[in-house]
């Protein structure tokens, strides 16, 4: 059982690293720096740079909150009546009686109080690791029926668990403001929300957060959701939303909940089933669902990857290198073994490119990047130092 949800804990890392991952593929302009000889890149969704942060250390008793804030006391609770949930004792590995507990806690003592809750037990229980984004989704969808905006809830919130509280957040307006008015905000939730012109990491939050918000509405059909992400002024917005809705799909997955949009027996799906310009956020997510599904076998994934649809298997093998990173916590001799699998030069240069990414933004530097370009020699080396070098610069 330990193991098991060490592994389930490793998985769901990889899942809500991509929320960044996405950030940057649209922020962040493709690097087209050459490298000799090329290896095949897909111009129109290929991951530029990643601004991703890697799982865990051996060494980290909990993750790196990727945005927190000096928070300031919430309003009087004006929360519905949850479940009875006094503490997590006798939850084990029912994820509604940790919702219920967490519910209660924002209800009864606020967002600061049920962070700490949670900070206090991820260390201790293997369930909250591997729980601990759609935890975060529940503190955010709680949080925002005690501030008047969504932009009130954003700044009063914590990054813990990679910005799933922000996710959550978007989750909890539906309720907030009612199915019937929803869909027509859509387009201004995030209207107030600090650095929106410059696209900031929190706009994206709230824009990739309206994904999830979108599922919520439709009942998680996934389509359906797409839809109505193309409903948003603007297609950074609509990418953005895109995102967060096939993250939200995957997620259910990792909660145990159903969801008729991931196939067990066709790995690759929904991304072969969806319009071209949603292949791109698609792919993005997939490999981390292959390898939940495989066993974690990556010479079978990278070969998956290669049956990806024409144009999107650059994105596909650099998303598996993100992984590589993930799974190998950024240690370098780990990620050449395991990007060394891939069975041509396209395959290994990609996977290095994306794992170059996820380790400079998990260290926020490039000496560990360095350390592992020393590892290589030729033009392996070549394409890590040059993306290593590019990449950098975003820093």
């Amino acid at each position: 059982m330990k193991n098991l949800l060490a592994l389930k804990n490793i998985v769901l890392i990889g899942f809500v690293l991509i929320v960044v991952v996405i950030f940057a593929v649209i922020k962040i302009p493709q690097d087209n720096t050459p490298v000799s000889p090329t290896p095949k890149t897909n111009e129109q969704s290929a991951p530029p740079p990643f601004v991703a942060a890697a799982g865990p250390s051996p060494s980290s008793t909990a993750p790196t909150a990727l945005k927190s804030k000096t928070q300031t006391a919430p309003a009087p609770a004006t929360l519905p009546n949850t479940p009875q949930a006094d503490t997590t004792d006798d939850c084990g590995s029912n994820f509604d009686c940790y919702q219920a507990y967490y519910q209660n806690q924002v209800k009864a003592f606020g967002v600061v109080a049920a962070f700490d809750k949670l900070k206090e037990q991820y260390p201790q229980n293997a369930y909250v690791q591997s729980q601990c984004h759609p935890l975060t989704h529940v503190i955010g969808q709680s949080a925002i029926l005690l501030y008047e905006s969504v932009s009130q809830a954003f700044s009063n919130g914590d990054g813990f668990c990679w910005s799933g509280y922000y996710h959550g957040v978007m989750e909890g307006v539906v309720g907030k403001v009612g199915r019937n008015n929803f869909l027509g905000g859509l387009n201004t939730y995030c209207s107030d929300i600090t650095g929106k012109a410059s696209y900031s990491f929190d706009y994206f939050n709230c824009v990739h957060g309206l994904g999830h918000g979108v599922m919520a509405y439709s009942n998680n059909e996934l389509f359906e959701s797409l839809r109505l992400c193309d409903g948003l002024t603007g297609s950074w917005e609509q990418s953005s939303c895109q995102g967060g809705v096939f993250m939200e799909n995957v997620i259910i997955d990792n909660k145990n909940h159903f969801t008729k949009y991931l196939k067990p027996d066709d790995l690759l799906y929904p991304c072969n089933a969806v319009d071209i310009k949603y292949k791109g956020q698609c792919y993005l997510m997939q490999t981390s669902y292959m390898l939940k599904k495989n066993g974690s076998n990556f010479t079978a994934t990278f070969d998956l990857c290669s049956k990806a649809d024409e144009g999107f298997q650059t994105t596909c093998w650099q998303s598996l290198g993100r992984d590589v990173s993930s799974r190998n916590y950024s240690n370098v001799a780990g990620i050449k073994t395991t990007c060394g699998l891939g069975a041509n030069f396209d395959q290994q240069a990609n996977c290095l490119i994306g794992a170059v990414k996820d380790v400079i933004s998990y260290f926020h530097s490039d000496v560990q990047a360095t350390e592992l370009c020393g590892l290589y020699e030729g033009d392996l080396k070549n394409v890590c130092n040059s993306t290593a070098t590019s990449y950098y610069k975003n820093f």
